[in-house]
This record gives structure tokens, C-alpha cells and sequence, in this order.
């Protein structure tokens, strides 16, 4: 999926003071330290390119022996040109085959990093960068920055070795009409570098107007419900319109700066043949210039024209490969990796203690906490309530450390939360929210989900959870794949599959996050049964508005704007008549 022109900015990296060698050095280590490949890919485009000024040469006996004098062994001429162009196969193959090996060596081991990366990456990435620029750096970018440069330099050494050969096959056939060529070489490559920088500004420009119009139907198929609510459909037509000719726009601009380049470089060929001509007409009255040897000449020139053409070319591919690969070494370079601590208690009691706790995601804005004080005993049921923004799901965040508090102190067991082992305090809390997410894999996949997978186990978590009957109704058992985001269960069979997974991890600390607000009354009834056997033993924090798994809690906290209002139990707190009364009052039995 493309990204849109703010995640293009947002990713591209700051280096753009760097030289193209400081860039090409940086992306350097995935790619350059495949000795034996890089060897056989140069060798293999050296005997190309040494091959290159055999054709011309077999010309030049061919006209003068073959065709006047009759002394050419007819059989020396299949002989040559099917083991010239077999040698030549086997080169070009092996010089592909290499680089491509190199290429998607280096990409490997580039991609394998970023997602790493990308998993251990502070929490903040994911709000400064969308899933889809995040995805199509990981993929798309690594692909297209790999293929491009490694294609570049292929370029780059077959050409490079093929215009070094057919200049010494020129200088070696006569080097004073080599030095009338030679005068002519650089402004054909002057002139192709113009038309190529052009025609990369051009493609810079294009690329970036297709980002912005596959985000403007990556938007209208995301949103294709509230457009035909609110019959938006003809302006986002006119603004898809606007987009798509300007797109017009520059591809005929590029266009024409692509074909302009075929006819100025025949034109300048054309000098050169004009003047190569000429002077070996006049030198042809006055030495002995055979033939076979102008022929020989003037095909080797005209051989000089396409790698001269794709030399002045590669420039665009090389800078493209760079930029995207740097796009990569940029997310990781700018994403830290989380901190973590190195403390692992034996056993975990589940004691959780919030000091002065403060949290801000602005400097212009309230704060998301503020000041917050709180105890949570171990086996206790905390039940956390209040109005939206009241600060409830911040707060159950700050435990498996998906965020950190801006001050303050969060502490479980006595131990402070950044002193924790990072994967050993995350192993210590199971969560089950609203927004169920899951994965294209099995149930015993889902369930089991980061351990490994324990059938007896997870038929007995599907059991607690009420969901075994159904799983037992489908085509495979747990081994039935449930499809994207378990698409194929319903709202409360999700819900349930969830419960599971956390049944089946078997942390001290559980957190619900409002997890059968979205219920019907019948899903309700079986994921509340879920959840009363998932909170047993363990320390539980709820963030809630039904009554139902409300006014069982031990203790229930109301927060409003980032502070403890009130806390108490269900009866202690109705008694109070204060905010958690007038929230029920408000919300009938919905507090």
C-alpha cells in the first residue's frame, strides 16, 4: 500500500546533505559483504564485456578475407559467433544470478532488522507513523532500494568494462579517429545527464502525486460508508479528478524528457559518424585503411552509444535504491529500542502501587494523569470508572509499560516498573479489550498466541471460555484458520477466543478493558461467565460501564479529568451520591 505524502516526509531520513558515496556507504554493510558473489558478478561482467568487441572484430576478416580474397575458413564462422554468444550467455547468467543473490541477500538481512526493530521500537513510533508507512517501508521500500541499486551497479561494471574494452579495440584499429570520438563522448554524456536529472525531478514528482492519489481511494474505500451517508461521492470525485490530472500532467512531461533523450543522442551520433567518415575517407586516399577495418571502426562506434547512454542514466536508479533503502535505515536509526531493566522476581504476588503517577502527551495539553496515588492488593478486582477522557485507559496502559509516566513512580511486587525485565514484566499481565485483535492463523495459533502450542491446554481455555462447542462445530477443530481478524466469528465469539488466550497465558494480573460493552444480552451472559472464571486467583483491574461486572468488584475507582474522585465499594459509593451515583443516574445502569 502506498503511504501518503506526510508519511513520505515524516519517513524519508535527513541526510540529504550526505554525498551520494557517504549514502552509499551507509546502506554498504547489508550488501557489500558478500565477497564471493561480488567477485563472481565483476568477473562475470568482465568476460561480457570483453566479448563486446569480438562482433566488431569478426568483421573486419570477414570483409576483407572472407568476401575479396576467398581465404576465410567458412567454418571458422558459425564456430565463432555460436561460442562468442554462448560465452556471453554464460556471463550475462552468472553476473545476474550473483547479483541477485546479493540483492536479495542484502534485503534479508535489511528486512529481518527493521521488523526486529519495529518489535522492540518505543511505543511512540506507532503514533508518529501509519501501519501502511510502516508496512511499505518494511516492504515495498527494502525491495525496490535493494533491486534498483543492485541493478544500478550492474549496470554500472557491464558498461563500464564494455566502454573500457571498445575504446582499446578503437585506440587498437586506428587512434587518431578514436580521438575525434573521444571529443564527441563527453558531450553525449552531457547531454544525457541534463535530460536524466530533469526526468528524475520529473519522476520525483510523480511518484509523490501516485502516493497522493492511491491515498485518496485507500481513503474512499475505508470510508466508502460515510461518503454515500453523507453524499460526498462528487467531491471526492472532483478531488480524485484534480489528482489524477495532475498526474497526467507530469507523465507527459516525462515523456517527453525520456523521448527527447533517443533523438538527441542519434543526433549526436550522427556528428561523430559524419566526422568518422570524412576523415577516413581522407585517410583512405592516403594510407591503407581496408574495409573490413572502417567497418570494423564504425560498428565499434556505434556500439559505444548504448552503454554511454545507459551509463548517463544510472545515476537515477542509484539515487532511487539509496533514497529508499535510507528511508529503512532511517526507522531504524530514529526508533529506540524500549528500555528495559533486569529484574525477574521468582514469584509474582500481583501488588501494584501508582506514586504521584503523572502522565502528559503535550506540553499544550492536560494531562492524561495527574498526581494519581493508588494501591491494588494482590487478588483484588479494582473496577475503574468515569467519563470518556477521564484518564482509565491511560492508567491500565502504564502497567505492561505501553506508555511511561512523565513522573511518578509505578511499582508491582515492591519493585519499580522500569526495573523489570521488559519481556518478563509483560509476561505477568493478560489483557482482553473491546478492540479483539487476531490473527490469520489457527485457534490453537490465537490462543496459544507467543508460547507454544499445548492442545490439552488450549481445549481447556476454549472450555472456560465458552467457545468449545463452537470450535468442536468447525472444519478442523482448533486447527480451523479464523480468517482475518477472525472475521468468520462473531462479535462475542471473538470476545470469548480472547478470554481464551488470556486463560490460557495464566498471568497474575489481568486487565479488562471494557470488555462486553459492544455485547448483545446473550454474548454478554456467556463471556461475563468467561470472565468470572478468568479473574479467579488473579489481581484484575476492569475499566467498565455495565453495572453487571461493576457491582461485583472489590473496589470501585472513579476518575474524572486525570484524578481519583471517589473509591469505595458498589453500595459505599451509591451511599456517597456523589459522581458515581450521578453516572448511574445519567446512564440508568451504566455508570
Amino acid at each position: 500500500m502506498q503511504t501518503t505524502d506526510k508519511n513520505i516526509r515524516m519517513a524519508a531520513p535527513a541526510t540529504t546533505e550526505l554525498t551520494l558515496r557517504q549514502r552509499l556507504m551507509r546502506v554498504a554493510p547489508y550488501f557489500g559483504n558478500q565477497r564471493l558473489a561480488w567477485s563472481l558478478a565483476i568477473l562475470a561482467t568482465l568476460v561480457g564485456a570483453i566479448t563486446e568487441p569480438l562482433i566488431p572484430a569478426l568483421l573486419q576478416p570477414l570483409l576483407d578475407n572472407g568476401f575479396t580474397e576467398g581465404s576465410l575458413n567458412l567454418w571458422m564462422v558459425p564456430l565463432f559467433i555460436i561460442g562468442l554468444f554462448f560465452i556471453r550467455g554464460i556471463a550475462q547468467f552468472t553476473g545476474q544470478y550473483a547479483l541477485s543473490r546479493i540483492a536479495n541477500e542484502g534485503m534479508l538481512r535489511l528486512r529481518k532488522d527493521l521488523f526486529e526493530r519495529v518489535q522492540v521500537a518505543r511505543m511512540d513510533l506507532f503514533s508518529k507513523q501509519s501501519a501502511s508507512a510502516l508496512s511499505n517501508t518494511v516492504v515495498y521500500e527494502v525491495q525496490t532500494g535493494a533491486t534498483q541499486l543492485v541493478q544500478a551497479f550492474l549496470a554500472i561494471s557491464r558498461d563500464g568494462f564494455t566502454l573500457i574494452a571498445l575504446l582499446g579495440y578503437l585506440l587498437y584499429l586506428n587512434w587518431q579517429l578514436t580521438l575525434v570520438v573521444a571529443f564527441i563522448v563527453p558531450a553525449v554524456g552531457w547531454i544525457m545527464k541534463t535530460l536524466s536529472k530533469r526526468l528524475y525531478r520529473i519522476t520525483k514528482s510523480s511518484q509523490q502525486s501516485t502516493d497522493a492519489l492511491a491515498y485518496v481511494v485507500e481513503e474512499n474505500v475505508l470510508a466508502h460508508r460515510v461518503v454515500r451517508l453523507h453524499g460526498a461521492q462528487q467531491a471526492q470525485a472532483a478531488r480524485f479528478g484534480d489528482l489524477s490530472r495532475q498526474l497526467r500532467k507530469l507523465n507527459i512531461k516525462s515523456t517527453i524528457a525520456s523521448a527527447a533523450m533517443t533523438p538527441t543522442t542519434q543526433l549526436m551520433a550522427a556528428v561523430a559518424l559524419s566526422a568518422v567518415i570524412c576523415i577516413a575517407l581522407w585517410q583512405g586516399r592516403s594510407e591503407n585503411v581496408t574495409v573490413g577495418s572502417f567497418v570494423a571502426f564504425i560498428s565499434a562506434m556505434l556500439m559505444l552509444i548504448a552503454p554511454l547512454r545507459r551509463m548517463a542514466d544510472v545515476a537515477n536508479p542509484i539515487t532511487r535504491g539509496v533514497a529508499a533503502l535510507e528511508r529503512g535505515l532511517a526507522l531504524m536509526e530514529d526508533s529506540d529500542a524500549e528500555q528495559s531493566g533486569s529484574q525477574r522476581p521468582v514469584k509474582v504476588q500481583g501488588h501494584i502501587e501508582l506514586r504521584n503517577l503523572s502522565v502528559s502527551f503535550g506540553d499544550d495539553k492536560a494531562p492524561a494523569l495527574d498526581g494519581v496515588n493508588l494501591q491494588v492488593n494482590p487478588g483484588e478486582v479494582l473496577a475503574l470508572v468515569g467519563p470518556s477522557g477521564a484518564g482509565k485507559t491511560t492508567l491500565v496502559n502504564l502497567l505492561p509499560r505501553f506508555i511511561n509516566p512523565t513522573s511518578g513512580e509505578i511499582c508491582m511486587d515492591g519493585v519499580p516498573l522500569q526495573d523489570w525485565d521488559l519481556n518478563y514484566l509483560r509476561q505477568q499481565f493478560a489483557m482482553v479489550s473491546q478492540d479483539v485483535v487476531m490473527f490469520n492463523d489457527t485457534v490453537a495459533a490465537n490462543v496459544a498466541l507467543g508460547a507454544e502450542v499445548d492442545e490439552a491446554r488450549v481445549w481447556a481455555s476454549l472450555e472456560a471460555a465458552n467457545l468449545a462447542d463452537h470450535v468442536r462445530l468447525m472444519p478442523q477443530g482448533i486447527h480451523t484458520e479464523v480468517g482475518h481478524n477472525a472475521v468468520e466469528l462473531s462479535g462475542g465469539q471473538r470476545q470469548r477466543l480472547a478470554i481464551a488466550r488470556a486463560l490460557y497465558k495464566d498471568a497474575p494480573v489481568l486487565i479488562l478493558d471494557e470488555a462486553t460493552s459492544a455485547l448483545d444480552t446473550e454474548s454478554e451472559r456467556l463471556v461475563q461467565q468467561a470472565l468470572q472464571t478468568l479473574m479467579q486467583g488473579r489481581t484484575t483491574l476492569v475499566i467498565a460501564h455495565r453495572l453487571s461486572t461493576i457491582e461485583h468488584a472489590d473496589r470501585v475507582v472513579v476518575m474524572e479529568r486525570g484524578h481519583i474522585a471517589e473509591q469505595g465499594t458498589h453500595a459505599e459509593l451509591l451511599a456517597m451520591n456523589g459522581l458515581y451515583a450521578r453516572l448511574q443516574a445519567h446512564t440508568g445502569s451504566q455508570p
